[in-house]
């Protein structure tokens, strides 16, 4: 077979047009070639490993054996280009634009307010597309699945579902469908108290106004492609690249001779498997083999006895295979292929399944693979085929193992998997728990099999295999052995267990951690396994031979053998509708649509990396440190600069001004503070280029000591960032003395990563003259880009123009740190005289930008035995990381806020900032607020506890209840908290739910349901009055339409659009009339960061004062002729020479705080809210459902109820997430491991609360805010934390039932791993515990 040097033409289509690439390189993917070649920048760079989903086209194929088109999702970052010959790609462009023509999944998605930063909203679009592509109706369930592999870090999901479910087939939003009566209905949700019903809104869109979806205005799959697909080319194709071969044969026969020519090279289907490896792992491969063309390999045949799959089929095609067979063939039949569909329905996203081949998940041998340890116990079979001819090998425990004698030789390829049909009497079960239910890799999986002698319960043969406890997947063959011949009873059970724990032992240091968990984990599945025998014996009770009794279950135990389903959220959001004289071109208070919504949702919205590349541009890679704590001993360069296309590398010696301040370097100059410190930089022509380099720098250290990871250590070694900061109130001591009770606790919060979905990323472009630069970034805070450049290159701020035009997202990550990466760009472009752009991989981002401040918390709280507390001592630490960055200010503004909405009056409250060697952490939404009142309200349900009441009680005894002042001495009232709370408990129904709830847990011993209320007070707003100024720019222009700059950034929160909506009620005009450009410091000079609630709020008074300046200057024009139109006033004005341009400016509030004396008017106003939340846990599995979440927010009077509740929602989901499962992992040495979507979960469309209501109280009083509407950006993170209490009373209820002891340490978040353990049981005795001191741990908590 002749094998040519040259390349082969690439052939396909993208969005109807016809590709041809020659000399294509097969190391890029799909995303690369998309943007860099095609300019088709709506396909985003997010992840990088297909585990985000931002990354979502369509690809259409002709099957091979249906001969039908295929249309189906999949992530472009992972799809080497090679892999798409005679395939048609659809992008988020191919699907509709603002200028041709809307999709109705476009329109739907921004009209029903899906997008805010809209950053994942293409993919979101891309995802839904496919799906009707394939299903013009779809099933809710279809609807979910589709989104499952879809993360959105903004709006909390429902909305994005709200516009998807407008196509399906029950297009309902109640949540009480089915019950025959309507949450709306007067007295359907017990809705009595929301005064003035009649004004009371429940509806942000009108799904009438929708264009409807035609099929018929789709783009056809081409002809050409059609032509190709009917008549395929035999011939191999081959596509050269520097580094790397692609071949693609077409035929078997070429396959098995190619991969005899080259043994080592990998078959590469969907590269799910090799593809993140190469990129995080630094695998490399010279030849890879595509068996893409080869229809041989995706036959699927059925026998009497078992059903044949062929090696190439994608899971997404072995899911519907096996639902088809399980739907033909009786139940005896289908054990195995049952219990492969339950793994398949939440193994990995849809877009991965539908990439993913039956072969290569089998192949890879991944030690969490969720289909092995099924097959294995299936007794499936591996049909290899070579030269030689074809064999079998038994897919058991061998295999897997990958021993020589019972695997592939390296020139087999796998042709086909054979899965034999259950029999009757054979039971087959498969489990797997993760840290959330969808889209996340098992900790632990299993495969359980047993066949019982007929007419008995007596064992005839079992098998069971485990994946996630070893380095492959585990086979327990002696157990199963010494078991077989035993009945199916308790006695069997306890003598399973135990010999379960002692073949698949873990050693304490094992890879992944969890290791207590992970050995639960292993009997708990056993008993599961156990009791559904036991249940499917009762129906066979009929057939048990005489005289055979096998255990009855209890009631109680019955809920053990549910799974929790996999729900989308539905729900009401209430809003008070705008007063009925109110002029209808008067946009403020109406749910009017993102300003971008629709140019997100067409992917038209342009982001930093989105900005074409400008002429001789290079890339720059950071080079980060390795060690935690050391001297830099030199760095050796030299075999990078020799690299191809390599131009330089910058270091902290040229930095021609300062390297930062002394508490925060820029770049580490002489010593290493954490790992992920900046040491250097590379520029270089290409990215690809970059990165190669960055890997041949070397740098030498010296380690040096101590080394600081934990709290704990910092407190040993009095490492600190800041002096103490402290508050107190009242005689905390004599107070001590004369209460009933005290009890004293600890409290540990995780850490949490931003995961803004576009990374930190700046172009920066050098002007010919006099040291100008243009910086083009994403940020919040571009003035303070722009000061930290100036001081860097040591030129006036007057030279420097930054420019914001949206943000993927901040959160508080995009304040501080882009003035870091802005600065060394900065550096870069001027050493080199050439533009530098930066654009950090997730991984990078992760490692190098901080989070959250993880907290250690202890308190002491006195009380009477009524549940009031007379005494309350907290004292804080927070791990502030190696720099100052905001460290004393989160500090600060903790200590200020943890009273929440209590008064006490003997108080003290003490906090620091600890220094560690870990990335410096920064400011995030909430700002301390999530983290320490985290320990005021564990006091209160400690406090409960004791008293013996519940904590709900006890929050109402102890609330503000009349005018007063906080800790510091500023004055409020606390009538609106009092409203949210009560509205909440009367919305939530939940003092009937609570009974619910405790009769629930009566009836069910091994999941329990838990419900929790908590009331909040959040102080919005910086506390110093300069940081609360803001200014604006509007120009009329003499056509009559206005621009309007401001000094806030869209980051997704809708700041532009409101403020549109400010400058046309001010002006009188249309919303469309009204243009805002960007944001830019030389429109709008000296601002401050976009943070802390307030951006709307200033700004839109320094707005509304320019439009009222420029109103005063029209008024005599508009007296004179009051009849004209806006464009003859504008057009009078020119002529008489007034000028239509004003700047507005807003002083700010009056804010102050004095920490000597302990007082001050810190925060403008409060924003009060209450949340519940009820949830169910799984005591076996540590595995929790969101059942319902209601929230009552006060937002005064809201400038945009669909913004409003947007972010309402999407804070309390954020907040949700950093209570329950986002988890920061750092190894011993300090190296953080979570460092992308696989190993961080941040929440999932799956893990928003079933029933999801959000309530805008309606406005009573009036804050000294623009139009008394209030900044709702942050204040319902913490709402989320009701969540985690509803867990923690789930668990409480197990501990009652368990005659376990209260325990007073409460440590965030919520995982798995934690419900697990925490609801001790006969399982979790068996287990073997470790001494910590016998073994390195393989992650440390920090917190």
């Amino acid at each position: 077979m002749p094998c040519p040097s040259k390349s082969d033409d690439l052939v396909f289509f993208v969005n109807g047009r016809k590709v041809i690439e020659r000399n294509v390189d097969p190391e890029v993917t799909l995303l690369t070639f998309l943007r860099k070649n095609l300019r088709l920048t709506g396909t985003k760079y997010a992840c990088g490993r297909g585990g985000c989903g931002a990354c979502t086209v369509m690809v259409s194929k002709r099957d091979p054996l249906s001969t039908k088109i295929r249309h189906f999702s999949i992530t472009a970052c992972l799809v080497p280009i090679c892999s798409l010959y005679g395939a048609a790609v659809t992008t988020v462009e191919g699907v509709g634009s603002i200028n041709t023509r809307l999709h109705p999944v476009q329109e739907r998605i921004a009209k029903s307010h899906g997008t805010q930063c809209g950053f994942c909203t293409p993919g979101m679009v891309m995802s839904m597309y496919a799906l009707l592509r394939n299903h013009q109706q779809p099933s809710e369930e279809q609807l979910l699945e589709a989104l499952g592999g879809n993360l959105c870090r903004c709006t909390g999901y429902r909305p994005i579902l709200a516009g998807g479910r407008t196509f399906c087939v029950e297009s309902d939003g109640c949540p009480q469908k089915g019950t025959g009566k309507c949450c709306l209905d007067p007295g359907g949700n017990d809705a009595s108290s929301l005064h003035r019903e009649s004004d009371i809104c429940t509806e942000l869109f009108a799904e009438d106004e929708f264009q409807p979806l035609d099929p018929t205005q789709e783009l056809i799959f081409p002809p050409e492609l059609l032509r190709m697909a009917e008549k395929p080319e035999k011939q191999t194709l081959t596509f050269r690249g520097e580094r790397v071969t692609w071949i693609s044969p077409g035929t078997l026969k070429d396959l098995l001779e190619l991969k005899a020519k080259h043994p080592e090279a990998p078959l590469i289907s969907g590269n799910t498997s090799l593809g993140p490896a190469m990129k995080s792992q630094g695998h490399f491969q010279p030849v890879l083999l595509s068996p893409a063309r080869i229809p041989e390999l995706s036959v699927v045949s059925e026998t009497s006895d078992g059903l044949t799959i062929g090696a190439g089929c994608s899971l997404a095609q072995v899911k519907d295979i096996l639902a088809e067979r399980v739907s033909e063939l009786p139940e005896e039949k289908t054990q195995t292929y049952r219990a492969l569909l339950k793994q398949l329905k939440t193994l990995a996203g849809q877009q991965i399944r539908n990439m993913a081949s039956l072969g290569g998940h089998i192949i890879s041998r991944h030690c969490y693979s969720d289909l092995n340890p099924v097959l294995a116990v299936g007794n499936a079979t591996l049909n290899v085929i070579s030269e030689e001819g074809t064999r079998q090998i038994p897919l058991n425990e061998h295999f897997l193992a990958g021993l020589a004698s019972a695997d592939l030789k390296p020139e087999e390829i796998l042709e086909s998997v054979y899965i034999p049909h259950s029999q009757k009497w054979e039971f087959v079960s498969a489990f797997r728990q993760a840290q959330c239910q969808q889209n996340a890799l098992a900790d632990v999986n299993a495969g359980m099999r047993v066949l019982l002698r007929e007419g008995t319960d007596t064992i005839e043969d079992l098998s069971i295999s485990y994946g996630g406890v070893g380095a492959t997947t585990i086979s327990a063959q002696k157990s199963c052995q010494q078991l077989v011949g035993r009945p199916w009873n308790e006695l069997m059970l306890e003598e399973a267990c135990r010999l379960l724990l002692e073949e698949v032992s873990l050693p304490g240091w094992a890879p992944g951690g969890k290791v207590e968990f992970k050995r639960s984990l292993v009997v708990s599945f056993f008993f599961k396994f156990y009791l559904e025998v036991l249940q499917a014996l009762k129906k066979l009770a009929k057939f048990m031979a005489d005289g055979h009794h096998y255990p009855e279950i209890s009631d109680q135990f019955l809920s053990a053998l549910e799974d929790f389903p996999i729900t989308g959220p539905q729900g009401v959001q209430r809003y008070q509708s705008v007063d009925s004289r109110q002029a209808l071109q008067d946009p403020v208070g109406r749910p009017v649509m993102h300003l971008s919504g629709l140019k997100h949702a067409t992917g038209e919205a342009i982001f930093c990396d989105d900005i074409p590349m400008v002429d001789r541009e290079l890339f720059m890679v950071l080079v980060t440190s390795t060690r935690a704590h050391a001297k830099i001993i030199s760095i050796d360069s030299s075999e990078a600069l020799e690299l191809p296309g390599v131009v330089d590398v910058v270091t902290a010696e040229d930095i021609p001004g300062t390297n930062g301040t002394e508490e925060d370097k820029l770049m580490a100059a002489d010593e290493v503070l954490c790992v992920g410190h900046i040491v250097c930089a590379v520029v270089a022509e290409t990215d690809v280029q970059a990165k190669r380099a960055a890997e041949k720098i070397k740098i030498t250290y010296e380690d040096l000591e101590p080394v600081i990871f934990t709290i704990s250590d910092a407190i040993k070694h009095n490492s600190f960032l800041c002096p103490e900061k402290k508050l107190e109130q009242g005689n905390v001591e004599e107070a001590f003395e004369k209460v009933d009770q005290i009890v004293e606790g600890e409290v540990h919060v995780g850490g949490q990563e931003h995961f803004y979905m576009e990374t930190q990323r700046v172009l920066v472009i050098p002007k010919a003259e006099d040291k100008e630069l243009d910086i083009y970034m994403s940020a919040q805070d571009p003035a303070h880009v722009q000061k930290t450049v100036s001081s860097t290159l040591n030129i006036p701020i007057n030279r420097i123009t930054c420019h914001v035009k949206r943000v993927g997202g901040g959160f508080g990550g995009k304040v501080g740190r882009p003035a870091v990466f802005g600065a060394l760009a900065a550096v870069g472009a001027l050493k080199t005289g050439r533009p530098v752009r930066l654009v950090l991989d997730r991984e990078d981002d992760m490692l190098i930008t901080g989070g959250r401040h993880p907290l250690f918390g202890k308190y002491k709280v006195g009380f009477m035995n009524n549940g009031r507390i007379k005494a309350l001592d907290i004292e804080c630490f927070l791990n502030g990381g190696c720099m100052l960055d905001d460290s004393e200010l989160v500090t600060e503004f903790l200590i200020l806020k943890l009273e929440n909405a209590y008064k006490i009056r003997n108080l003290r409250f003490r906090g620091r900032a600890c220094m560690t060697h870990l990335p410096s952490n920064t400011a995030f939404r909430g700002f301390g607020f999530p983290q320490g009142t985290l320990i005021t309200e564990s006091c209160i349900t400690a406090v409960a506890a004791k008293c013996g009441l519940p904590p709900e009680k006890i929050r109402e005894k102890n609330m503000y209840r009349t005018v007063d002042k906080t800790i510091y001495k500023q004055a409020f009232s606390p009538e609106t908290l009092i409203r949210c709370w009560n509205e909440c408990l009367d919305k939530s129904s939940f003092h009937s739910r609570r009974m619910q709830v405790e009769e629930f847990n009566k009836k069910n011993y091994w999941k329990k349901k838990g419900m929790a209320i908590v009331p909040m007070k959040f102080s919005v707003g910086f506390a110093a009055t300069s940081y609360h100024q803001a200014a604006a720019l509007v120009h009329i222009y003499t056509d009559g339409s206005v621009l309007v700059t401001h000094g806030g950034n869209e980051l997704g929160q809708g700041i532009h659009t409101k403020m549109l909506q400010v400058a046309s009620r001010e002006l009188k005009i249309p919303m469309s009339s009204v243009h805002i450009c960007e944001t830019s410091t030389a429109m709008v000079p000296n601002t401050i960061a976009t943070a802390a609630s307030i951006g709307s709020d200033v700004n839109g008074r320094a707005v509304q004062d320019a439009c009222q300046i420029l109103l005063k200057r029209l008024e005599p024009i508009i007296k004179k002729n009051p009849e004209g139109t806006w464009e003859d006033w504008i057009e009078a004005a020119f002529e008489q020479r007034i000028s239509l341009s004003a700047t507005g400016y807003f002083r700010g509030y009056k804010a102050f705080m004095d920490w000597e004396k302990g007082e001050g008017d810190p925060f403008p106003y409060y924003v009060y809210g209450a949340a519940c939340s009820e949830v169910e846990i799984d005591c076996l599995t540590g595995a929790h459902k969101k059942i319902r979440a209601d929230i009552v927010m006060d937002v005064c009077c809201s400038l945009n109820p669909a913004i409003d509740i947007g972010q309402v929602e999407g804070s309390f989901i954020q907040g949700m997430g950093l209570y329950t499962t986002e988890e920061l992992k750092y190894s011993p040495e300090g190296v953080l491991y979570s460092r992308g979507p696989d190993e961080y979960k941040i929440p999932a469309i799956a893990d928003v609360p079933e029933e999801f209501n959000v309530s805008l109280l309606p406005s009573s009083q009036s804050p000294p805010t623009i139009y008394s509407s209030k900044g709702l950006g942050e204040s319902g993170m913490f709402l989320g934390s009701s969540v985690f209490f509803a867990i923690t009373d789930a668990v409480a209820a197990a501990h009652r039932e368990r005659g376990i002891a209260e325990d007073f340490t409460v440590r965030s978040p919520a995982t798995p791993e934690w419900v697990r353990m925490a609801c001790a049981d006969r399982f979790t005795e068996m287990i073997p515990r470790d001494d910590p001191k016998t073994f390195k741990p393989w992650s440390i908590p920090i917190a």
